[in-house]
């Protein structure tokens, strides 16, 4: 994966998270559980964050060796699933769907998100 696209992956993960946050805030609470807006709003603090520091290693991805897309590929699935999940789940009762084979996704899509942190740490190139 070149920087552009992961700087595009960066940007969207931000972009639906300031639109989800915006839609649990304003309209979702009139419809849901201070529970599930609890857990809808965890979701999108969990994308920005992630997001945020996908488009900092983006944009400083010389300073990485060749894991770096292995970590990147890792976080953004695990948002996908963590996030992703979570949404779905509180949206359940809206959608009048049973998403609850959703529910082991979301610790699979932390321990990702983990993981790929965990590996960039191994990936930092070294100064000589």
């Amino acid at each position: 994966m070149k920087a552009d696209i992961f700087i595009k992956i960066a940007i969207f993960f931000g972009m639906t998270g300031i639109i989800f946050g915006a839609l649990a805030a304003h309209t979702l609470s009139n419809f849901l559980s201070t529970e599930k807006i609890t857990s809808f709003q965890t979701g999108v603090k969990y994308q920005i964050f992630n997001s945020l520091f996908l488009l900092i290693i983006s944009l400083n991805i010389n300073k990485f060796n060749k894991r770096i897309s292995y970590s990147f590929k890792l976080i953004t699935i695990g948002i996908l699933f963590f996030s992703f999940s979570i949404y779905a789940l509180s949206l359940q009762e809206i959608i009048n769907k049973d998403l609850s084979f959703l529910g082991p996704i979301t610790p699979i899509g932390g321990l990702l998100i983990i993981i790929g942190w965990f590996n960039i740490f191994f990936a930092i190139k070294k100064n000589r």
